[in-house]
């Protein structure tokens, strides 16, 4: 693990708290926007976040360097949500949800004040990608996430998940998939043809 953060790990797990708020300014962003992608509110992704680096700070001594700093608390983070989720499926709720948190509306390019009538679609398809995604397995929907919307390499979910890469590459062909047959009314609104074979 010699990458930017081993030093800082070493600081902390001397007792330097300095080295732990480095640590949290580098990471802080990255552990939220997993967060909230996954819980898809601010308040449960802030306090995710928040538990996943009180969990670094208790645990830090037990962070044997074999992984990157990131990719260690970025899997504390997954699975904080993984076990978020579990407790509020038990209530019915849905996986992003009622609203869509405006930091995550990616389609929202800054036109949609122009082209209402775009924005409209954009939102629509938005509703209906998150509904689909609902509908996968928990590990499924997380490495769709972590891949799609986080843009983390393949190999980094891996590590993340504890997961050969092509256990990864399965989840997300899996997911995809899956997606394209839910998604397949679009075809006809989008002018897209099946490929002849």
């Amino acid at each position: 693990m010699r990458d930017g953060d081993w030093e800082l790990v070493e600081r902390l797990k001397a007792g330097e708290t300095t080295a732990f708020r480095e640590l949290v300014e580098r990471h802080k962003k990255k552990a939220y926007y997993i967060a909230l992608d996954l819980m898809g509110t601010h308040e449960d992704a802030e306090d995710i976040s928040q538990e996943a680096f009180i969990k670094v700070y208790t645990s830090i001594r037990s962070f044997r360097g074999d992984a990157q700093f990131g990719s260690w608390l970025y899997r504390i983070v997954v699975n904080l949500c993984m076990s978020e989720r579990r407790k509020k499926s038990s209530k019915d709720t849905e996986y992003f949800g009622d609203s869509i948190p405006e930091e995550i509306n990616y389609a929202d390019d800054g036109d949609s004040q122009h082209h209402p009538e775009m924005a409209l679609q954009s939102r629509q398809i938005q509703e209906h990608i998150r509904t689909a995604l609902e509908k996968l397995p928990r590990m499924q929907k997380t490495v769709f996430v972590l891949r799609y919307y986080q843009d983390l390499p393949i190999k980094e979910i891996g590590r993340m998940m504890k997961l050969s890469e092509g256990t990864v590459k399965s989840h997300l062909f899996r997911t995809v998939r899956k997606l394209r047959e839910s998604l397949d009314f679009y075809k006809a609104d989008f002018g897209i043809e099946e490929e002849a074979c």
